[in-house]
């Protein structure tokens, strides 16, 4: 069956029949009964093998054609980087669009939570399929932990029913894609980790089943990959700690389902540009995997040029307010929950994360237009690999000796806030659990004289409140959240680019971040080896023990915010230099081109 699956795509594909030939193929898939992942490995061979028809006409232009329907695709939606990023390239395909015609921009998620709102425009359709949302949330869990955190004997009888429950879960998310592209005249398609980090193998599958039935182009975007911070523990030296995506390795031993793992993660299809954010995964993907050069990119992000409007003292006091309604549920001061509290009840917490600040007692309040108020930021979710716990380090290590804690015992209206603005992923818990013991230690270990005076905050991805309404007030926008910190604190382990550098440069606000791994591509965010103008300048938040020097650079920075003040105009002229939206929206025009001319032959 695998070997004439496919062989009617050797027609023409073009709007006249597609309608006809994805029914026809689609009947063809629910006829097809894998037993092992080698018969999906040798669907995906045939698959490869063909030559895709023509679907755009030598006389029609890029951006004519893929204006018509542009298809963005990832497990969930929130205020999250790869969210925001979304945002971003959608925003700069409606620019290039325009001209043309009003764009047709589609938002496809297993989730999107309440806050895209405020960075989605009304006019983005949003289509909702469930079965593709990740991890934990896919099925709650049940297929991700039986892939990759149990034991799959190869051809064993376990082995063999997740290959027909992911196949069947393919088939059906395949087929209603392939009615949603096919009723929106869907052009282009998006997928934004979805091919590179294997949160639903189902939904990846499924996705390299419609795009190849139906001819259509895609942009594929790699935020992350399962090889980067995992291995196999055979691969792991003596010493060397395991990596937070060794499990998606559990099951090597398994060739038949790793092969099929490696093949889709990313898929090299004929009419796939593949698009990383650092060069480091460009590299690998060309070397190790066997891409083809001229379909292998880079993208960087870009900046809007609100990100660098001046702002002053009473735009970050509004800004404050603004968070306090939504930190304390309509109100204007901040009316901090007891942390013992908020541990009794973390469970249901987590199930609708609201918005909350907590403190070392009862009825402690905070005026969020105080001028004695410092505010550190965390722009991140709560994820381990953030490294969360640090940032209370820090804290604590400015209250045991520095300009800090005088200036807290010599002012007794001073107070901070470490403000996380993410949500916690579901699978994340322990981590929120860590932060939450972290804090409770450290304002125990310190005379009520300070503890009392530093505080935890989680907006959980809310830039609004029922509240703002009756204020007159505006959502809250990304770099308003910057705004209002008096310094951002990074310091995570890894990541894939690292945006709240770059993002809080952009604002003029101070960064203190860690060298997180990959450290190349950590030096390419900074601009290491570029001329000393477009260099990003930043504290660097050491590993280890946290040595004096660095707590007091820290506490005379949130002290005499002054003393930074050139380093943040620099950072502000090189960040507008590097990262401009003209040229992010030069770079997409180019693949669009690229993808056009592939589609063509």
């Amino acid at each position: 069956m695998a070997q004439n699956l496919f062989s009617i795509q050797t027609k023409k594909i073009m709007a006249s029949n597609r309608v006809e030939h994805f029914h026809q193929t689609s009947g063809d898939w629910d006829n097809y009964d894998p037993s092992d992942w080698k018969d999906l490995v040798y669907l995906l061979e045939n698959i490869r093998k063909r030559k895709p028809p023509a679907i755009i006409s030598a006389r029609e232009d890029a951006l004519s054609y893929f204006s018509k329907g542009v298809a963005f695709i990832t497990f969930g939606y929130g205020i999250d980087g790869v969210t925001i990023e979304i945002a971003k390239y959608a925003e700069t395909l409606s620019a290039l669009f325009l001209p043309v015609r009003t764009p047709s921009i589609h938002m496809i998620g297993g989730d999107f939570q309440p806050q895209v709102s405020s960075i989605f425009r009304p006019e983005w359709h949003q289509f909702q399929l469930d079965g593709i949302d990740g991890w934990s949330k896919w099925d709650g869990g049940k297929w991700f932990h039986a892939l990759f955190n149990k034991n799959m004997i190869s051809f064993q009888s376990q082995s063999n029913i997740l290959t027909k429950e992911i196949y069947r879960q393919a088939v059906e998310i395949a087929k209603q894609l392939g009615k949603y592209f096919i009723d929106h005249e869907i052009n282009l398609v998006i997928p934004v980790n979805v091919v590179s980090n294997p949160g639903n193998m189902a939904l990846t599958l499924g996705l390299v089943l419609v795009t190849e039935t139906l001819g259509i182009c895609v942009l594929n975007s790699n935020h992350d990959f399962y090889w980067e911070s995992g291995k196999p523990r055979s691969e792991r030296e003596l010493g060397e700690k395991p990596g937070v995506r060794d499990h998606f390795f559990r099951n090597i031993m398994n060739k038949t389902f790793f092969s099929l793992l490696k093949m889709l993660f990313p898929w090299n299809g004929d009419r796939w540009l593949q698009i990383n954010i650092n060069a480091r995964q460009s590299n690998r993907l060309i070397t190790k995997f066997g891409f083809p050069r001229e379909k292998v990119f880079e993208i960087s992000t870009s900046i809007a040029d609100s990100f660098f409007d001046a702002f002053n003292k009473e735009d970050v006091q509004k800004i404050r307010r603004k968070m306090a309604h939504i930190l304390s549920n309509g109100e204007e001061i901040l009316r901090p929950v007891f942390i013992e509290d908020h541990l009794s009840m973390v469970d249901s917490w987590m199930g609708d994360q609201q918005p909350v600040i907590l403190g070392a007692q009862p009825r402690l309040s905070i005026d969020p237009t105080s001028n004695d108020l410092i505010i550190l930021l965390q722009p991140t979710r709560i994820v381990r690999r953030k490294r969360i716990e640090r940032d209370i380090d820090l804290i604590d290590g400015l209250f045991r000796k520095s300009v800090l804690r005088e200036e807290f015992q010599n002012n007794p209206n001073r107070q901070l806030i470490l403000h996380i603005t993410g949500p916690v992923p579901k699978e994340h818990q322990k981590d929120l659990e860590k932060v939450l013991l972290s804090y409770k230690k450290m304002i125990s270990s310190l005379p009520p004289s300070l503890g009392n005076r530093i505080f935890l905050a989680f907006s959980v991805g809310h830039m609004t409140h029922p509240s703002f309404s009756g204020n007159k007030f505006q959502p809250l926008t990304i770099e308003s959240l910057y705004r209002m910190a008096d310094a951002v604190v990074f310091p995570s382990e890894t990541e894939g680019r690292g945006l709240p550098i770059i993002e809080a440069s952009a604002v003029g606000i101070p960064i203190i971040c860690s060298q997180y791994q990959p450290i190349k591509v950590f030096r390419d965010v900074i601009g290491e080896k570029l001329p000393q103008e477009l260099r990003i300048r930043y504290t660097l938040f050491p590993e280890g023990k946290l040595h004096q020097t660095f707590l007091s650079d820290v506490s005379k920075l949130l002290v005499h915010s002054s003393i930074k003040q050139n380093d943040n105009a620099h950072n502000q002229a090189a960040v507008h230099a590097r990262f401009s939206q003209s040229s992010f929206r030069g770079k997409f025009e180019d693949f669009l081109n690229q993808l056009a001319n592939l589609g063509r032959e």
